[in-house]
């Protein structure tokens, strides 16, 4: 998993509330092999029936190309439990979605992907929203370590994040990468585990 530090890039405003799972990746799209997930990405409002794209999403606009930050309405990522709806979004390059609120298996998820998901009050989310409607393309910066996000008009504000969930993403751990790190351990209480009879314990 990438590891996750600061990052500053361009956002990407999608201030409708409840966003669901389904719109981020149709399920349809689920059966595929990972490979570039990112083109699946709220693929039928980026595309119409014939795969060509709709003018006037978000998405489409060339002033978004790039992004790594996501602003959203609350409650995004409800829906659906399926982890594919954080591997599109990854791989389409978001590394931070700022919300006041989230799905919960879908902010879970986001964890083991390596994308933060940031809760920030509904003002500063209005704040981020207002900033880049009147600039679209504008960057925002997330900075993990020091738990604050900077809008494009030099606004500040803190979030919290559990201190394990936080240490994880910043070495860049999922809970397999996470327990292969103790391998050691695991096999010095395996050693200890048998006893000199070659029966366990």
């Amino acid at each position: 998993m990438q590891p996750f530090d600061h990052v500053r890039g361009v956002a990407v405003p999608m201030p409708e509330a409840d966003i669901n799972t389904d719109q981020i990746v149709p399920g349809r799209f689920m059966h595929k092999v990972r490979e570039d997930y990112g083109r699946f990405c709220f693929h039928d409002l980026r595309f119409d029936q014939t795969e060509q794209p709709r003018p006037g999403y978000v998405l489409n606009d060339p002033a978004y190309a790039g992004a790594a930050v996501l602003v959203a309405g609350s409650n995004f990522g409800c829906g659906s439990s399926r982890e594919h709806a954080v591997f599109t979004l990854a791989d389409y390059g978001f590394r931070a979605v700022l919300a006041p609120s989230f799905g919960d298996i879908f902010r879970n998820n986001c964890y083991q992907n390596g994308v933060l998901p940031v809760v920030l009050p509904p003002d500063f989310i209005s704040r981020l929203l207002a900033c880049l409607a009147r600039q679209p393309g504008a960057q925002v910066e997330v900075d993990l370590p020091g738990q604050q996000v900077t809008a494009p008009d030099g606004g500040v504000c803190g979030f919290e994040i559990d201190a394990f969930r936080k240490d994880c993403l910043l070495k860049g751990l999922d809970d397999i990468d996470l327990t292969l790190s103790m391998r050691e351990a695991i096999d010095r209480f395996e050693q200890n585990r048998i006893q000199p009879t070659g029966k366990t314990s």
